[in-house]
């Protein structure tokens, strides 16, 4: 394995990483409402463990209210209790044909509680870049222990790798930022 191709593996997983810090970001409130909010909640779907986006359409009606139609009038009960059981912070209601989640305004408490989970998103996220820098850096010297890799090139190449983390660690740094910044926005 040449070094380049350790950049590469390095640089496609910090990606990932970076891509699953935005998803997660996706599940926090801000000021409007997001569908994604829901993305973690699964209905018990004939036995199984079911994605709630797999049972029924889910759309944002407006700024502050979300809307559930199961394609089964039947699961309407599971769906409601999928969403009371997952903890949101919100009140289903049930009219008998879909679920309706209407979002109060947040307080600046609850903005400021969302910043602190974008901030331990951000950590993880951190966290997860530190560990491909590791494994990266291990593979780097196992090639100079196979004598593949001079001393000289195990040091640029370990070198080059906490350049690329350290870039990477500052791009999460910014979305953190970034999502900081919408979120206590009022």
């Amino acid at each position: 394995m040449a070094v380049d191709e350790i950049y590469k593996f390095e640089k496609e997983h910090m990606s990932k990483s970076i891509d699953a810090l935005k998803r997660d970001f996706q599940t926090l409130r801000s000021g409007k409402v997001n569908i994604s909010i829901l993305d973690n909640i699964y209905v018990n779907y004939y036995g199984s463990s079911v994605a709630l986006n797999q049972v029924a359409s889910i759309m944002a009606v407006d700024a502050v209210t979300i809307s559930v139609s199961p394609w089964e009038k039947k699961i309407l009960k599971d769906i409601e209790r999928a969403i009371a059981e997952a903890n949101i912070g919100i009140n289903p209601n049930n009219d008998g044909e879909s679920i309706k989640l209407y979002f109060p305004p947040m307080t600046v408490e609850q903005r400021q509680e969302s910043a602190k989970h974008a901030k331990a998103m951000g950590e993880k996220a951190k966290i997860a870049i530190r560990n491909i820098r590791k494994e990266a850096n291990d593979k780097i010297k196992k090639l100079e222990k196979d004598k593949i890799l001079s001393e000289d090139l195990t040091k640029k190449g370990e070198s080059e790798v906490q350049k690329i983390t350290d870039d990477f660690i500052k791009t999460v740094d910014e979305l953190v930022k970034q999502k900081e910044a919408e979120l206590l926005k009022v």
